[in-house]
This record gives structure tokens, C-alpha cells and sequence, in this order.
């Protein structure tokens, strides 16, 4: 119990200093210089402790997460596309609305909006999908069993996936979280993003129930 507790402290002390660098005038020129980099590192450490006090959660004790740097970079390839889809979905509804395709142009609030909808029922189940594949296959791969794509993908729980992630969190958690992000001006949006990381690596590890293998 003890050991738990000195855990679970040392993991929050290294989620609070992680968070602080992130958000630090140092790191936000970086990023903004390095866009893409930036992404990467911010999604391949935070994220990734996501994932790990998910285990947590699910296992009621602290474990390494099989592979941890493979899916570490994982999540940091899926924070540079992130960081691609931040730029491409707010322009795209500034030229929707600019044609009067969709309304409300000039409304901050419905553009940011507009802008979470539809980036999260487009882009967010491809990349939650992705994720779910990569980190069944790596777990199964970490169990000795013989693995390819085609496995992973027959293990993975789609109607849970479909069901639960895609029509509960995302309505019900990303939609309202990111449309806050796209109304917060671009200093507070990256340390909302910094945190909205460590609960999408949370989520997709406490709800990756896979079919069981034989």
C-alpha cells in the first residue's frame, strides 16, 4: 500500500512537472517554431501518462505498459497529425462560412463549434481507431502470440469501440472539450491541448477492452 502510494505521488509530481514545462514561455516558442516537434513531444509524454495511470485504474496496481516506447512514439506520430488537423479543421470552417456554406461567420462561439463537430465525428474515430489497432497489436505481440494486422483488428472490440467511443466520449467529452479549446485564445489553447492529451491517452487506455484470444 505504501509502495502505491509513492507511486501514485511520483506519477503525479512527474504529470504536474510535465505539464509546467509545456506551458513554460521556453517550450510554447519552441513549439510554435516547431510545430510538428512540439506535437510529437507533448503527445509522446503526456499522453503516455495517460495511458500508464489507465492501467492503473484497470490492473488496481501500478504497471510498466508492455512496449511503452513503441506506443510512446505512437502517440507522438498521432500528436503531430493532431497538430496537422488543429491548423486544417479551423481554417476549413473560416472558408465554409466565408461561402455561406455553413453560418454564423464572425461568431466565435459557433466557429469554434462548427469546428469541434465536425472534426471529431471526421478525424477523431480514424485516429482512436488507429490507436486501438497499434496498442492490440503491440499487447498481443508483448503476449507471445502470433500476431499480424489482421489479427489485431479481429481482436479489437468494435462494438464497444463504435457504442461507447465513438458515440459516448465524443459527443459527451470531445465535442464540449475542444470546442472551449477553439474559444480560448492561442496561449491558453495550447495548456487546455497539454491536459486534453493525458485524458485522451486516460480514455483510450481504460476503454481498450479487447474479445479475448484463445
Amino acid at each position: 500500500m505504501k509502495k502505491d502510494y509513492l507511486i501514485s505521488f511520483g506519477v503525479l509530481f512527474i504529470t504536474g512537472v510535465l505539464v509546467f514545462i509545456v506551458t513554460r514561455d521556453f517550450f510554447l516558442e519552441f513549439a510554435s517554431e516547431y510545430k510538428l516537434l512540439g506535437g510529437f513531444i507533448k503527445f509522446f509524454f503526456l499522453a503516455s501518462i495517460g495511458d500508464f495511470i489507465a492501467i492503473r485504474i484497470k490492473a488496481k496496481e501500478w504497471k510498466i505498459p508492455s512496449y511503452i516506447l513503441i506506443k510512446a512514439v505512437v502517440w507522438g506520430l498521432i500528436g503531430i497529425v493532431i497538430v496537422l488537423m488543429f491548423t486544417i479543421y479551423p481554417l476549413g470552417i473560416e472558408a465554409l462560412q466565408d461561402k455561406d456554406i455553413l453560418p454564423f461567420q464572425g461568431n466565435t462561439f459557433f466557429f469554434a463549434l462548427f469546428t469541434s463537430v465536425i472534426m471529431n465525428f471526421t478525424f477523431a474515430p480514424t485516429m482512436m481507431a488507429f490507436h486501438r489497432v497499434s496498442d492490440t497489436y503491440l499487447n498481443l505481440k508483448f503476449e507471445n502470440k502470433k500476431v499480424s494486422i489482421g489479427k489485431a483488428i479481429d481482436t479489437v472490440n468494435w462494438r464497444q469501440f463504435i457504442n461507447f467511443t465513438v458515440f459516448k466520449t465524443i459527443p459527451l467529452f470531445w465535442i464540449p472539450a475542444h470546442t472551449i479549446t477553439f474559444l480560448l485564445t492561442e496561449e491558453y489553447r495550447i495548456i487546455f491541448a497539454a491536459v486534453l492529451g493525458i485524458f485522451l491517452g486516460l480514455l483510450l487506455g481504460i476503454f481498450n477492452n479487447n474479445k479475448k484470444t484463445p
